[in-house]
């Protein structure tokens, strides 16, 4: 059944990925191809980072409740959508709140652990390369979802993708607020696509 597929498969999501949701990204993608690969495209799956990414709550959160409304509404049925969303969102949360009720339990006898100070200072850069993976796989959805081709850099859409980045990142070393960051960004994305500059 697929509202236990769902549940499965983001509940093995939420218990192996540390780091939060962007370290879950590369799994999410690949998992969401594995198994409902005929359902979103690559091309949606960017569009659900990028919803997921200015709505309010958690990244991950709003990805498995974006994925599941999609997979579990596919028939067209509303409330089977809102079901794929609470089967996919309870997977993804579930193995966090489990983790988190037994370290609140143990931490104060595990802190000072070795063992533990090593897993945490391991995870580090793992967490790093997943959140890197899931930028560069984003990027290049983004600015080469077409394949990497000469043609690629003769189309505006490459260019307003790049121009808006590129102010983006400014704003954000800069330290403007990001919910500002993120209005400008969907105005300047908008005002792009009513001009047809996305090709």
């Amino acid at each position: 059944m697929i509202y236990l597929e769902l549940f499965l498969t983001f509940f093995m999501i939420g218990a192996v990925t540390f780091g939060g949701g962007y370290a879950m990204l590369p799994m999410i993608q690949e998992q969401v191809a594995l198994h409902w690969g005929d359902i979103i495209s690559g091309e949606m799956l960017v569009d659900f980072v990028a919803v997921s990414e200015s709505t309010p709550g958690p990244f991950a959160v709003n990805m498995a409740t974006y994925v599941g409304s999609a997979v579990g509404g596919q028939d067209g049925g509303a409330w089977l959508g809102v079901f794929g969303s609470f089967c996919a969102t309870l997977g993804v949360v579930l193995p966090s709140f489990i983790v988190i009720l037994i370290v609140a339990k143990c931490y104060d006898r595990f802190r000072q652990s070795r063992v533990v100070k090593g897993c945490m200072s391991g995870l580090k850069p793992a967490v790093v390369g997943l959140i890197a993976d899931a930028v560069l796989s984003v990027a290049v959805t983004v600015f080469f979802h077409a394949g990497v081709r000469v043609a690629v850099f003769t189309q505006a859409a490459f260019y307003v993708s790049a121009g808006i980045f590129a102010v983006m990142v400014v704003l954000a070393f800069k330290k403007v607020h990001p919910i500002l960051i993120i209005c400008l960004s969907a105005a300047v994305g908008i005002a792009a696509g009513y001009l047809g500059l996305w090709g």
